[in-house]
């Protein structure tokens, strides 16, 4: 399987569950080119890995990542962030 295929619908934002577990999940992300997941907060620790394409993270902390494919942001806990697609963009959301 490809990580593309996992997202059927032509949405600005798509999310899509990859891996469930008692210990944890991983979501699959796409944001489309010009488009942003909205400001929001988790309440555990998270890793996000860009897999392909373009993507800006960031937060009210004044952090600023550009992830292109390889490139991953640990998010903190309770602190409010966003990311923007720069082109079209694959990620990968472990909590």
């Amino acid at each position: 399987m490809n990580i593309k295929e996992l997202h059927t619908q032509v949405k600005p934002v798509s999310a899509v569950p990859l891996f469930k577990s008692e210990q944890g999940n991983a979501t699959a992300l796409q944001i489309l080119q010009g488009e942003r997941l909205k400001e929001h907060l988790t309440k555990v620790p998270a890793l996000l890995i860009c897999m392909d394409g373009k993507a800006l993270f960031e937060n009210e902390k004044g952090i600023k990542e550009t992830l292109m494919p390889g490139d991953y942001v640990n998010i903190e806990p309770m602190v409010k962030h966003w990311i923007a697609g720069l082109t079209d963009s694959q990620l990968i959301l472990i909590k």
